[in-house]
C-alpha cells in the first residue's frame, strides 16, 4: 500500500450524488478529468479488468469472436442508415483535416456491418457474431452520477449475423442466457425486462437492470405474473372499444380562462382527468403530428418517435405554434386539417364525451367523440404506461421498480443489412440482407451498479469475484518488528494459496488503515498486531457481513482462504 497509487479521501466532493460516485471517488478508484469524464485509477481498473475477463470468457464460451473496432468513424455510413441525424447531437461530430465529417462512435454498427459483408459472401459462412470492448462515446446534455451516465464508457458490444429470422432468434437466445451469466458471476441483483430499442432500432429486445433505489432507470412489473418493461416499452393492458355506453352528448364549448392544464380544467369542469383528452403535438420531419391520450397519462416521446424512425420527432416550440395556427395550451383533436395527421391512442377508444381544447385561447369542449367530431389517422400504443395500470398479460396491477441499466439486447432483423447493402449469397443463389442482433454490456456502468448496491456506511463490499484485492493483510504496529515479520509472511503465504492480498504497510495509524481497508472493501482483512503476537493470533473480518474471527497465527493465511472461499 505504500507503494499503490491511491489516495483516499475522507469526504468526497460535493458534486457527487450517487453513492457509487462518492465512495468511488473516496475509495480512489477514480477520478474526474472533466464532466462525464473520468481517469480510472490502479484499484479501479484491477475491478474493470475482472469485469472484462468475465465478460470475455462468457462471449468466448457463448462462440462470439473477439475483435477491434476504430472510435472515429466516417459519417457515410450512419447518414444511410439515418443515424447521423437522428442522434444529433448527442453524438460528438468533428471533421479531419480534410473537411470530412466524422464521428466519435456512441455504437458500432455502421462499422461491424461492412465488415462481415466484406469479409463473408455465403451462407455458408454463418451464422457469426463478433464483439469487442472499447471506449464510447455520447455527448450527454447532462452527465450524472459517476460513471452511471458519463461521456466516455467502456463498453462490451457483439453483432451477430445470420441468414434468416429463426437463426437471429437463436443467437439472440444464446446471448440472452450469456448475459445472465455474466451479471451473476459480478454478483448483481438483476432483473431481465423488456426495453425499447431507442436510436439503436429493431423489434424484440431486452435491458438488464440491475436493481437499487439510487438508479435513474425505471420500469414496470406485474405484481402476479413475470412481465416487466421498462417506461418508454411498457404497454398497458389494451382496453375494449366501446360499442355501448353513455349517450353522445352535444359538443359544446366551455370558458376556461387561463387554464392550459389539465389538472386546471378538471378543477374547472368538476370532471377527473381521466375523462380528458390530451392533445400534443410534434413536428415530425416538417409534418405536424397530433398526439391524443387521455389526460390521466402521459404522451410517451420514445413510442411517437419509433412511429416515424428514421425521421426525426420533436415536440412543437413556440415558434412552430404561431407558424402553423395552433393554441398552446389549448390544443384538441377536433377540426385537424388532412395535412396534420392525428395519432390516438388505443385507451381513446374506451371513452366517450371527452373534455378538450377548444383550439382557441381559454376555451374547452366537452362531448367530444370520436368520428363524429374528429377523425383519428392511426391507432397506436402511444401512452406512457404508470403505476396501477393494468398488466397486458394477466391484467394484474403494475407495479414501479428503480434501476440501472447494465446490458440491453436487440434483434435488429435488417435494419442495418438493408440500407447498407450488406448482402450473402443463400442456398438457391439469391442475394438477401444479413440478419442481425446486437448486444451491449457497460463495462464501466457495472463498476458503478455494484457499488451501488455492495456498500454500507464504511465503504464499498465487492463480491469476491470483483474485488480489486482478494484480501488485506493489515500490520497494525509498524514500529514493531516481530507484527512487520509476522505480516509480511501472511503476505507470503497468502500469494502461495493463490490469494491475491495486499499488504498495507504504510506509516499509518490502525485506525486509518482500518477505515481504509472498509471503504475499499477487500473481501477479506488479516489483523495483525502486538498483542496477536503475544497470543500467536492473527484477527479476521469479513467484509461482507463484518464477522469477526480469529486464528492461529501460523494458520492465519489459510483461515483468510476459507473466509475467502466463503464470501459472496
Amino acid at each position: 500500500m505504500s507503494t499503490l497509487f491511491a489516495r483516499t479521501l475522507r469526504e468526497a466532493p460535493a458534486e457527487a450524488e450517487a453513492a457509487s460516485h462518492q465512495l468511488l471517488l473516496r475509495a480512489a478508484f477514480i477520478r474526474k478529468v472533466a464532466s462525464g469524464i473520468y481517469t480510472t485509477l490502479p484499484l479501479g481498473l484491477r475491478t474493470m479488468r475482472k469485469i472484462e475477463r468475465i465478460v470475455r470468457e462468457e462471449m468466448d464460451a457463448s462462440g462470439a469472436q473477439e475483435i477491434r473496432m476504430p472510435i472515429v468513424l466516417p459519417a457515410e455510413p450512419w447518414k444511410a442508415t439515418g443515424r447521423w441525424q437522428a442522434y444529433g447531437e448527442l453524438m460528438f461530430k468533428l471533421k479531419d483535416r480534410h473537411g470530412r465529417e466524422m464521428g466519435l462512435g456512441p455504437t458500432q454498427e455502421e462499422v461491424v456491418t461492412p465488415l462481415v459483408a466484406g469479409e463473408f459472401s455465403s451462407y455458408r459462412d454463418l451464422p457469426v457474431t463478433l464483439y469487442q470492448v472499447e471506449w464510447k462515446y455520447r455527448d450527454e446534455f447532462r452527465p450524472r452520477f459517476g460513471l452511471l451516465r458519463g461521456r466516455e464508457f467502456l463498453m462490451k458490444d457483439a453483432y451477430s449475423f445470420d441468414r434468416n429470422e429463426d437463426g437471429m432468434r437463436a443467437s439472440y437466445a444464446v446471448m440472452f442466457e450469456a448475459y445472465k451469466r455474466i451479471f451473476d458471476r459480478c454478483g448483481l441483483d438483476f432483473r431481465v425486462v423488456e426495453a425499447d430499442p431507442g436510436q439503436i432500432g429493431g423489434g424484440v429486445n431486452h435491458e438488464y437492470m440491475a436493481i437499487t433505489d439510487a438508479g435513474e432507470d425505471h420500469f414496470l412489473y406485474c405484481e402476479s405474473c413475470d412481465y416487466a418493461a421498462d417506461l418508454e416499452a411498457a404497454t398497458p393492458m389494451r382496453p375494449l372499444a366501446l360499442t355501448e355506453g353513455p349517450e353522445l352528448e352535444p359538443l359544446t364549448d366551455i370558458h376556461t380562462p387561463n387554464a392550459p392544464a389539465i389538472a386546471a380544467v378538471a378543477a374547472l369542469t368538476g370532471k377527473p382527468e381521466s375523462r380528458m383528452l390530451k392533445t400534443m403535438l410534434y413536428d415530425a420531419g416538417g409534418r405536424t403530428a397530433a398526439v391524443v391520450v387521455p389526460g390521466d397519462h402521459e404522451v410517451n416521446e420514445e413510442k411517437v418517435a419509433r412511429l416515424f424512425f428514421p425521421t426525426p420527432v420533436r415536440l412543437f416550440d413556440e415558434e412552430d405554434f404561431g407558424k402553423r395556427g395552433f393554441v398552446k395550451g389549448y390544443a384538441g383533436p377536433q377540426g385537424m386539417s388532412p395535412e396534420v395527421v392525428v395519432i390516438a391512442d388505443h385507451s381513446v377508444r374506451a371513452g366517450s364525451n371527452w373534455v378538450t381544447g377548444a383550439n382557441a385561447v381559454d376555451h374547452h369542449v366537452a362531448g367530444a367523440n370520436v368520428d363524429r367530431d374528429f377523425r383519428v389517422d392511426r391507432w397506436e400504443d402511444v401512452v406512457q404506461a404508470a403505476p396501477g395500470d393494468l398488466c397486458p398479460v394477466d391484467g394484474g396491477a403494475l407495479q414501479l421498480g428503480t434501476a440501472i441499466v447494465v446490458g440491453h439486447i436487440y434483434q435488429l432483423g435488417t435494419r442495418y443489412s438493408k440500407p447498407l447493402e450488406a448482402t450473402f449469397i443463400d442456398e438457391d443463389g439469391s442475394q438477401k440482407p444479413y440478419v442481425m442482433g446486437c448486444y451491449g454490456i457497460g463495462i464501466s456502468r457495472i463498476l458503478a451498479a455494484v457499488a451501488e448496491q455492495c456498500h454500507d456506511d464504511s465503504g464499498l463490499k465487492w463480491p469476491r469475484s470483483l474485488a480489486p484485492f482478494d484480501a488485506a493483510v493489515i500490520p497494525t504496529n509498524m514500529d514493531q518488528p516481530a507484527v512487520v515479520s509476522a505480516a509480511e509472511g501472511l503476505y507470503a503465504a497468502l500469494a502461495d494459496l493463490g490469494v491475491d492480498a495486499v499488504l498495507d504497510d504504510r506509516e499509518a495509524t490502525a485506525g486509518v488503515k482500518f477505515a481504509d481497508a472498509d471503504l475499499i472493501g477487500y473481501p477479506v482483512q488479516l489483523v495483525i498486531g502486538k498483542r496477536g503476537i503475544e497470543a500467536g493470533t492473527a484477527d479476521l473480518k469479513l467484509r461482507a457481513t463484518g464477522e469477526r474471527s480469529q486464528a492461529p497465527l501460523a494458520d492465519g493465511a489459510q483461515a483468510a482462504k476459507t473466509l475467502l472461499e466463503a464470501a459472496p
